[in-house]
């Protein structure tokens, strides 16, 4: 396989997200429930940017820079428009164990901080590796919440906001 580059994500790599995606949420359900149109849910109306990592015309892995909304700024004491979200950060599953989740969450922090915003991003508190990640990362636990929808375990979802370095 050729070494993987990570660059802006265009129109035409949307399929082969989604691709990756399901097989995210086939291993890890992640997102918790499978959206009813996954290009779309990859490319919100608060999008900053989103980015891929590739190794030819295949998707390995995503991530997305949006807007942060009002509960998260809540939750991490700044205004949103001192805040950018990384979210829809996933990997298909035959493309992990080679850093490129930690480039990806890299490159979004990156951006945000060139944009003079803090990265900041919300995780469900079952998703042991992604957590494990950000903090290896060096991201701080702020806050910890009962969110207003259900995990997959049919449980209110417990969700933690970290906030990635300065």
């Amino acid at each position: 396989m050729a070494q993987p580059v990570i660059r802006p994500r265009r129109d035409d790599d949307l399929p082969s997200c989604v691709r990756a995606l399901a097989t995210a949420y086939q291993a890890d359900r992640y997102p918790a429930y499978w959206p009813s149109e996954p290009e779309r849910w990859l490319a919100p109306p608060e999008l900053l940017g989103a980015w891929v990592a590739v190794a030819g015309p295949e998707v390995l892995g995503h991530v997305a820079l949006a807007r942060a909304g009002s509960v998260i700024a809540a939750a991490v004491g700044l205004p949103g428009d001192q805040l950018a979200a990384v979210a829809r950060l996933f990997v298909g599953v035959s493309a992990r164990r080679r850093g490129l989740a930690g480039a990806l969450l890299d490159r979004a922090a990156q951006a945000a901080r060139e944009g003079g915003r803090r990265p900041v991003l919300e995780v469900e508190s079952g998703a042991e590796g992604a957590i494990a990640l950000y903090e290896r990362a060096g991201w701080q636990l702020v806050t910890t919440a009962t969110a207003n929808w259900l995990a997959p375990t049919g449980q209110p979802a417990v969700v933690h906001t970290y906030l990635g370095p300065a």
